[in-house]
This record gives C-alpha cells, sequence and structure tokens, in this order.
C-alpha cells in the first residue's frame, strides 16, 4: 500500500497531479477575479527536520521509528491550519519517535520509557484531528507519538448479544470489512470514516452515520480497556448499569489525557437490508430547518435527517442555490421503511415541502443505490471525497475551514443569525468578502447540530494569520449566542480558550485531579482539555 501523505488527506497516491491543481487554481481564479497559480506539491526532499532529541531503547527499537516521513506524518492532524504548514514543511516541532506497538504490553512498555525519561506521549488514532488535537506542544523536549494502527483486529464477536471485542487502532473501512462476513456493522460513519480508529472516535466522542437517535459513538461503547501510567483502566462489560458515574463515560471525549484505549467491547447492529430516501425541497433554510424539527420530534428516528442551506445545497447536491434541501434516509435490517419515510415525507411537506412521488425511493433490498440518486445521492459523493478537496486548493492562498456546533430550537434562529452576522463581517473585515453556508449534521428532538463552512481569499503567506481571525470570530460568535464549541470535532488545541470558557469550574478541578491520580507526571497529550 502506497505510504500515508505527510501533508494531504488520504495516501501519497491520492495526492492530486500538477494538472489537477492547475485545473482547481483555474477555477479559483475565475471564482475570485484574480490570477491563481498552484505551486508544486512537496516531496520527502522538502523535508529537513530537526534531528531526534531522543532515540528509541533498545528493547523497543523495532516497534519505534526516527524516519522523517514518519515523523512528518504524525506532527500534525488534518485541519487547515495543519495542511497550509504540512504543505509548506512547517515542522518546528515533530516528534522525536514514532511507535506502532503491535500488542498492549508495547503499549504498556513505551509509557514506562516514557514515564522514565520525562518523554511527552501524543497519542495519534488515525492522525484526522481537526482541532489540533495529535500535535505536541511547543515547551515539549521530547515527543513520542503512539501510532496503534497495528493493533487493528476484531478480536472476539458475541452474536447473541450482538457486540464485538475491537482492538483500538483499526481504521473504520478495516473494521467494516472484518464485521461484513459475520452479517454485522457497527455503522458508525464519521466524514473522517477512512483515516479515523475506533480509540479515536471513543476518544474524541466522535460524531457518525445517524443524524438522529443514535448520533454519537457514545451510544455504541460497551466497554472500554485503556492503558493509563498508573495501571488498566477497564469497565465491566454490562449492556447498562446505575453502579455510580460510569467509567466509560470519563473515557469517552478523554482526548488521550487519562490514557490511551487499546480495546473495547461495541454494540453491533445487524447489516440493513431495507431502506428508504427522499430529497424534500423547501423555499428557505428556516423551513427546511422547521421540517426537520418536526420530523425528529415525531420520533420517526431517521438514519439520515439533514438540512442543507441554499448556499451548501448548490455548491454540494447540485441544486440552483435558491433552495433549501432536506435528506431524509430510512434504513433497517428487519423493517420495511415504506411507512417510516410516507409519515416523514408526510410532514415535511406540510411544513413547505416539495417532493415528487416518484423521488421518494423505497427499497427491500431488491433496489441498489438506494440514497445515491439526483440531489442525495450528488450529496454523498460531495460529503465522502470532502476531505480530499483540500489537497487541490493548499498553496493557494485560499483561507477556508468550518466549525460546528449544537443549539436547542428556541435558540436556533436567533443563534444562526447572529453566528452568521459575526462570520460574514469577519470575512469582508480580514478577506474582503466571502462564503459562508451551513447544513445540519445532526438533529435531536431538542435542537440541531449547525455545521458551517466559511471560504475566502487570503494574501500570500498570511493564510495562517487570517485563518486565526476568522477561527476566533467564529468561536466567539458561538460562544457568545450559548452554542458548544464543538459538537463531534473535540477540543483538542484549537478550542481550548473557548472550552475554558464552556467548561464549569469545578469539574475543571475534578477532571485535573483525574489526570494527576492516573497519569502523575503529566505526559500524556499535556495540555490538551485541561492543563496538568
Amino acid at each position: 500500500m502506497s505510504r500515508r501523505s505527510f501533508w494531504g488527506w488520504g495516501l501519497e497516491s491520492d495526492e492530486p497531479t500538477a494538472e489537477q491543481r492547475a485545473q482547481a487554481a483555474e477555477r479559483a481564479s475565475k471564482r475570485y477575479g484574480v490570477e491563481l497559480v498552484s505551486p508544486p506539491v512537496p516531496t520527502d526532499a522538502s523535508l529537513d527536520l530537526r534531528a531526534p532529541r531522543i532515540q528509541p531503547p533498545a528493547a523497543l527499537a523495532a516497534i519505534m521509528s526516527t524516519d522523517a516521513h514518519e515523523r512528518a506524518s504524525h506532527a500534525y492532524g488534518k485541519s487547515y491550519r495543519d495542511t497550509i504548514r504540512a504543505f509548506h514543511c512547517d515542522f518546528p516541532n515533530p516528534p522525536d519517535v514514532v511507535a506502532f506497538p503491535t500488542t498492549e504490553a508495547e503499549v504498556v512498555a513505551a509509557l514506562e520509557w516514557a514515564g522514565e525519561t520525562g518523554t511527552t506521549v501524543m497519542t495519534y488514532g488515525g492522525g484526522s484531528s481537526v482541532v489540533g488535537g495529535v500535535e505536541a506542544p511547543d515547551a515539549a523536549d521530547r515527543v513520542l507519538s503512539l501510532d496503534l494502527g497495528r493493533l487493528d483486529r476484531v478480536l472476539e464477536i458475541d452474536q447473541a448479544s450482538r457486540a464485538a471485542r475491537i482492538q483500538a487502532g483499526v481504521l473504520g473501512p478495516a473494521l467494516e470489512d472484518q464485521l461484513r462476513p459475520h452479517g454485522l456493522t457497527l455503522r458508525h460513519y464519521p466524514q473522517s470514516f477512512e483515516w479515523s480508529t475506533l480509540g479515536g472516535w471513543i476518544a474524541t466522542r466522535s460524531g457518525g452515520h445517524y443524524a438522529t437517535n443514535h448520533t454519537h459513538i457514545d451510544d455504541f461503547v460497551e466497554s472500554v480497556r485503556m492503558v493509563t501510567p498508573a495501571g488498566i483502566w477497564e469497565s465491566r462489560r454490562l449492556p447498562g448499569s446505575g453502579a455510580g458515574p460510569s467509567p466509560d463515560r470519563m473515557v469517552l471525549g478523554s482526548e488521550g489525557i487519562l490514557g490511551v484505549i487499546t480495546e473495547a467491547w461495541m454494540r453491533l447492529q445487524a447489516r440493513p437490508v431495507y431502506r428508504a430516501s427522499a430529497g424534500v425541497t423547501f423555499p428557505t433554510f428556516a423551513s427546511a430547518s422547521e421540517a426537520a424539527r418536526l420530523v425528529v420530534q415525531a420520533k420517526l428516528w431517521p438514519a439520515n435527517c439533514r438540512v442543507l442551506d441554499p448556499v451548501e445545497a448548490g455548491n454540494a447536491a447540485g441544486l440552483s442555490g435558491e433552495q433549501a434541501l432536506l435528506i431524509l434516509g430510512f434504513e433497517s435490517a428487519d423493517v420495511p421503511q415504506g411507512p417510516f419515510i410516507a409519515e416523514a415525507v408526510r410532514i415535511a411537506r406540510e411544513a413547505g415541502g416539495q417532493v415528487a412521488d416518484d423521488q421518494v425511493i423505497v427499497s427491500d433490498g431488491s433496489k441498489e443505490g438506494v440514497g445515491r440518486q439526483g440531489a442525495v445521492g450528488e450529496w454523498r459523493n460531495s460529503f465522502v471525497r470532502g476531505p480530499y478537496g483540500r489537497n487541490l486548493t493548499a498553496g493557494l492562498g485560499i483561507v477556508g475551514d468550518t466549525f460546528e456546533t449544537a443549539i436547542t430550537w428556541d435558540r436556533w434562529p436567533a443563534f444562526d443569525a447572529a453566528v452568521r452576522e459575526a462570520v460574514r463581517d469577519a470575512l469582508q473585515r480580514v478577506c474582503g468578502g466571502g462564503t459562508l453556508s451551513c447544513r445540519f449534521t445532526h438533529v435531536y428532538t431538542d435542537g440541531p447540530a449547525p455545521y458551517y463552512t466559511f471560504q475566502g481569499l487570503g494574501r500570500p503567506g498570511a493564510e495562517l494569520e487570517m485563518w486565526g481571525e476568522l477561527k476566533k470570530a467564529a468561536s466567539d460568535a458561538v460562544m457568545a449566542n450559548g452554542g458548544t464549541i464543538t459538537h463531534h470535532h473535540a477540543v483538542g488545541r484549537d478550542h481550548r480558550p473557548w472550552y475554558d470558557i464552556q467548561r464549569p469550574g469545578p469539574f475543571t478541578e475534578a477532571l485535573r485531579a483525574a489526570k494527576k491520580a492516573v497519569d502523575p507526571a503529566g505526559i500524556l497529550n499535556p495540555g490538551v482539555l485541561i492543563d496538568p
């Protein structure tokens, strides 16, 4: 298999050709009315990393690497800021050593060595963090990146309980490949699915496939096993428990500061057979949002219930840019879905939506490609390929990113108006204008999880400074208007200033005490979530 790209999303073989990048530059030039030239992509020959400040011990040398490509690949995640810095080979503090343990015992040994030598340990997951979650702090004077990619097996399957014991380093596609022969699926598909791991999903409380009901990885966790510097942390495997605060709930969202997740028992499902899908258009984003609220509060629990504003629907679903789109999808292994989507479509139409009867697709398993036709299919393809888009435009000077949050329905209209005003003002001030769009990634009975995308033209060499201004304006607006700083992207380093505001003071001390108990030397992901 081709190696991972050290600067872009995916493998080196996924990096765009010079012709593809030139075509992207031409499109961007027309869009912004200026001539943009695509620079060549960096290669290993472009890397000039600081020499490792520590060498692997002989006992662990077989699972550790100081190779420049590996160190560069493990220095950053895949946020806008990460991609720009990596594209320009800006690696001021790369990890000194990258570890690839093949057993839990080797994870334990790596943490013991790090503790003895005062080495900072950054847990890597799949390297898809978009919030600075895998980047070492500047003050760290020796850094180990811990990559569990070789702990990638489904170890045990319990068909009666529909659960499996799974190693934490498995990537999404490999996990599903191992479950498929058993007729089972985890059914958790974040946009980073291709390059994110089970352990990373748990550590960051990943949001996945289901837009309603089972929205986060939390809903699928039965028990978790984690290695900490103070010992093994493992919860009892149970369908539920009221025995005090849940140990699993403390691991979920801990972002690597308490320990290294090595395996988990996960709740599974039979693979879907019955499916139904429809794309309902609305004259406004507000009316589509209201329809989504009515559908989700009817507790029909569609697997897909996403709303795209007119800009998002035009860019990602092939619509005119004048209409909003509500995407509805239902699925089940056992129950025909026709009556469910019929009721959801009825609710959406009563709210002002339009969809032709022949565009409501229902399958009993005999039809292929349900949810892959028309505007719904256009959006799906755009969503799946979305992370690769930045590979085409890196180095052009374009400044763009996403931010996501959640808010209750009663505050949603005012919240959306305030956030849009703040970000548009910032785009005008920083970039001289730009675009802003929004979609719902998940919908709850008490509120939506809106996901915003912004983009503008930057000044050469000033992209990161401009991005920082836009990111701050967006984050300030989200917090000032009552939202959460993150719904599913995690906190990392990028969201720390706002998480510090959102987090209750006594909880800060409780979390700090927990970290001191299991990581007394403070070597695990220091600066993420809290300061040691």
